[in-house]
């Protein structure tokens, strides 16, 4: 494990989401102030607002892509367009490992009901398959910035 990955980790299990996990394993390298990207993903987690669409690691992911190519690319089709084909190619390499790339699905479990809680704590499912997810999330992206 490097240390983006360490860093997402360390920022999921101190009470940040998976989104803001993996935009905050970023913000050096993309000189963007930690606090401001912490604050933008702040309601991606869960699969986006904890309605368990699209995993919150890699909504993180696509706005690093985002910022990326924000600041590598002066026109903004241009930005828009290279920035689409990371995402595509994030989602391709992200599904061929989990399968899918919603939250409810990686999940098994509804985190809106009780006894969907009560199911991802009894089994770690937070430790087990989200820090997993974030992992693989920053490991991609990594790749596809290259």
């Amino acid at each position: 494990m490097d240390k983006k990955e360490e860093n997402a980790l360390t920022h999921y299990r101190s009470g940040n989401n998976c989104a803001q996990s993996v935009l905050r394993a970023f913000s050096e390298e993309l000189k963007v102030d930690s606090n401001i990207t912490q604050s933008i993903a702040s309601g991606f987690g869960g699969g986006m607002g904890k309605l368990q669409g699209t995993c919150g690691a890699a909504t993180g992911s696509f706005m690093v892509f985002g910022l990326y190519n924000g600041q590598k690319y002066n026109e903004n089709q241009e930005q828009k367009e290279i920035t689409n084909g990371m995402i595509r190619d994030f989602s391709k390499q992200f599904t061929a490992i989990h399968g899918t790339l919603i939250c409810k699905k990686l999940l098994n479990a509804d985190l809106n009901t009780a006894e969907g809680q009560q199911y991802i704590k009894e089994y770690q499912l937070m430790e087990s398959i989200c820090e997993k997810c974030i992992s693989d999330a920053v490991t991609i992206a990594k790749e596809v910035l290259r």
